[in-house]
């Protein structure tokens, strides 16, 4: 078993050897499926920081008009705190309210000048609420729209965010299903090429093939050294691909912190280095040896 197994590994070198072009044309189409599959999951794990660190951002302010009393908030934000798809809440006087206004414009002559000479406090009272998932704002608003609270709350300010989130989200999911289908398109158009790479390769075996099944050869010795030579196909497509992405890795990921700050790419890279690596060579391992197996059922009938 051990002396077949080794045969039908040096067979396999042997013909991935001997058809060179065909299988370095076999290789950069692999490498082009690998590459885009590699972006795509680059490109999935950006989307989901960014989406992250935008929801972390988002949260209804509940603006309390100016003769609300101070009390009447607290009880809201009790109830508030009362729902499970409540987060926290955050409770910020119209002082402390104030006090932020004037410590972030404290440059601002104009505007410190203009809070003085009105005399009073402009600013309102608000409650910061956050959700525990940005689909839980719809009921969370819901819940604030009650037209018990109309007496007391001048605003909310979800809409605006809502938009936000939801433009967001499409543009994301619009570009994943761009991937996933090109990755497909792509990964499509390498099967073939390795297809017809061995099926040109057992073309012009026919005759040793021939030889080989008048000797008693198991159907299995036959295609062994086809699928070897995809598996090669796979993994050399798998190591190149991982090797022109590494360089291009560490080139984008400082301009890539800057656009989400939340995002260290370089990092994660080199935290999933082996993971990434094993996804690359296991999706091109799968696709030229899927691909060998065909070629080689087809055209030998076993």
């Amino acid at each position: 078993m051990f002396v077949a197994f080794s045969r039908i590994i040096k067979y396999g070198i042997q013909n991935f050897l001997r058809n060179g072009w065909l299988s370095t044309a076999t290789i950069a189409v692999m490498f082009l499926a690998l590459f885009v599959l590699q972006s795509l999951i680059i490109f999935n794990v950006i989307a989901k920081t960014a989406i992250a660190a935008v929801q972390n951002k988002i949260d209804i302010s509940v603006y309390f008009k100016s003769n609300t009393a101070e009390d009447e908030i607290l009880k809201l934000k009790k109830s508030l705190e009362g729902l499970s798809e409540v987060k926290k809440t955050e409770y910020v006087s119209r002082e402390q309210a104030l006090a932020g206004f004037q410590a972030k414009h404290k440059d601002d002559s104009v505007v410190i000048t203009a809070i003085q000479e009105i005399g009073e406090n402009p600013l309102l009272a608000s409650l910061n609420i956050k959700a525990y998932d940005p689909k839980e704002y719809t009921a969370i608003s819901a819940y604030l729209n009650n037209e018990s609270l109309s007496s007391i709350i001048e605003k909310a300010s979800y809409a605006q965010n809502q938009i936000a989130i939801e433009r967001l989200t499409s543009i994301v999911g619009a570009a994943k299903r761009g991937g996933v289908i090109l990755t497909l398109i792509v990964a499509l158009i390498a099967v073939l090429v390795a297809f017809n790479t061995i099926r040109l390769a057992i073309y012009s075996n026919r005759d040793a093939i021939g030889i080989m099944r008048l000797v008693g050869a198991s159907n299995n010795f036959i295609r062994g050294p086809y699928i070897v030579e995809g598996i090669l196909y796979g993994i050399l497509a798998g190591v190149l691909s991982f090797a022109i992405i590494t360089p291009l890795i560490a080139y984008i990921a400082p301009h890539m912190a800057s656009f989400v700050p939340e995002m260290n790419l370089q990092n994660y890279f080199a935290t999933n280095f082996l993971r990434l690596l094993s996804y690359q060579l296991v999706f091109g391992v799968i696709l030229s040896a899927v691909s060998s197996f065909i070629a080689v059922h087809r055209y030998l009938k076993v």
